[in-house]
């Protein structure tokens, strides 16, 4: 994940958009990505699924989809605040769109499960 939700970030991978919570911390995490890459698992993805992001510093968040929608990007209200960790995911709608940069966004967001983030970490027989 980039720093930023730009079209030059974009053109990179998914971009953290500035001043949103970074993954597994309280607020929403607010990442865009292309339809037609790094979010195109999202054609498949519904309520109930899970949603896992490995950070930087080794950490997993595991989150769980709580909803999904359609919205006007000129429209697009997504609040950076929340009381528990929020993944929230912007892409381009719909999917096999032949013209690129519509107006419509998908829109989906999870929350993080109740368990705890995850450090992970190799054994030494996995590290060589």
């Amino acid at each position: 994940m980039l720093a930023g939700a730009s079209g030059r970030t974009l053109a990179w991978g998914p971009g953290l958009l500035d001043g949103t919570a970074r993954p597994g911390e309280r607020g929403n995490a607010v990442v865009s990505a292309h339809r037609d890459t790094h979010f195109r698992f999202l054609a498949h993805a519904s309520v109930g699924d899970p949603l896992v992001v490995e950070r930087p510093d080794g950490v997993r968040v595991t989150y769980r989809i709580v909803t999904t929608r359609i919205a006007d990007a000129s429209r697009l209200a997504i609040p950076r605040d929340a009381d528990v960790p929020t993944l929230t995911l912007v892409t381009c709608w719909p999917f096999d769109a032949i013209a690129p940069g519509g107006p419509l966004r998908y829109v989906v967001v999870a929350q993080a499960d109740g368990g705890r983030a995850q450090r992970l970490t190799m054994a030494a027989s996995e590290r060589r």
